[in-house]
This record gives C-alpha cells, structure tokens and sequence, in this order.
C-alpha cells in the first residue's frame, strides 16, 4: 500500500519507519513543498518519496501528521475529499498546553474540516516513544485503540497497523471510541499491551457497512 503523509515531523517519521518496515511506501509533503523533503527521502530509503499536500491526499489512506495549530487551515486548503481514508492522531495541544475545546469531540472537529473523507482515530492514545518502539514483546503486542464511523475504513486501518506488529482494538464510533482516545480521558497515554493473535470483534457502525 501507498500511504500519503501529511506532515514530516515526529508523528508522520514514526509512522513511516513501521509503514515501511512493513513493506509499505509512504509519501510525506509538508506546506513547503516537496523540495524541502529531498534529505528526509533520501534517508527513509526508496520506499519513501515527497509531494505536495493536494497529491498526497489524492491517495486511498492519508495520516493527518500536522501540529494541531494548523490542522484546520490545512484540511480546509485542500478542499473536499473523495471517500479517501484520513487517519487522523490528533490530539489539541499546542505551546501553552492542551486546548480547552469545552468539551467538543476532537475528530468529529476534524472530520467536519475534510468533508468527503472517511475519518478514523487512531494513534493518539499512545506516545510516540512507545508506538516507535518494537511492538512485540514474545507472545504480546501493543494495542492501539481505532475508531470510526465506517466499518470499511475502520478494517482497512486495523489491517495495516497489524500488518506493523500492532494490535488494533476497535472501540466503535467517533463519538463513543474517539472521545475515549483523547487526550484527558480513559485511554490516553497508557501503553497497553495482550496476547497475540487474539479475536477481531466489530461494535456496532452508523455508517458504511
């Protein structure tokens, strides 16, 4: 699978090490234009290229690896999508700390910046220096917690963090499984890990079947 990256900085760089560590390329593009991406590309090898945001978005399966400063501007700037997945780890924090949303879902925020994508939480529960390290410790692997409101794009993002090493757990909507995710609640921040292979159950999906 090609996997576009918008974004190059921690978020997008750890993702793409197990991305092609797994067999799968990546394309990263940043607001600066894919020249300014030559040395990043050159280093993750010939499985990694550079475009532009429009380009990268042009693909089936695109992480939102962008500060949460700017992911507004970004989503709005690249106009509607069409049925492409988004991946989305956000979690809203910027230089002073976390943003008080009062207490909005963060992804339904986003979704309602990229109209047209299939929007599915993932990532933002586990810090990067644990999601970067090997995810398999003997008979265990990691979890990372997905959710979403289409069940289509919800299998396809499972399957390319197991294809990782990763145990996804899926925790429904966006609504229900999304808010657990963020930051300050039940699941942010711990580093959870079960025996492997364990069943895939789906919860119940409001949309696509």
């Amino acid at each position: 699978m090609k996997i576009g990256l918008l974004g190059a900085g921690t978020v997008a760089q750890a993702f793409a090490r197990h991305a092609i560590a797994s067999g799968h390329e990546v394309v990263f593009s940043n607001s600066r234009g894919p020249d300014t991406l030559k040395s990043l590309v050159e280093e993750f090898g010939e499985k990694a290229s550079a475009g532009t945001m429009k380009e990268v978005v042009e693909l089936e399966v695109v992480l939102l690896a962008v500060p949460w400063k700017h992911v507004q501007s970004v989503l709005q700037s690249l106009g509607e999508w069409k049925n492409q997945i988004l991946i989305d780890p956000t979690n809203p924090i910027d230089e002073n700390g976390v943003v008080n949303l009062s207490g909005e879902n963060t992804s339904q925020l986003i979704a309602s910046y990229a109209p047209g994508a299939r929007l599915v939480k993932a990532m933002n529960a586990n810090f990067m220096e644990n999601f970067e390290q090997d995810p398999r410790q003997g008979q265990f692997r990691r979890v990372i917690f997905v959710s979403g409101d289409y069940k289509g794009a919800v299998e396809v993002v499972a399957d390319l963090f197991e294809s990782f090493g990763l145990a996804p757990i899926l925790l429904g909507s966006l609504e229900s499984g999304g808010r657990m995710q963020q930051v300050g609640n039940t699941l942010a921040g711990h580093d959870f890990f079960i025996p492997w292979p364990a069943p895939r159950s789906f919860p119940q999906f409001n949309g696509e079947q």
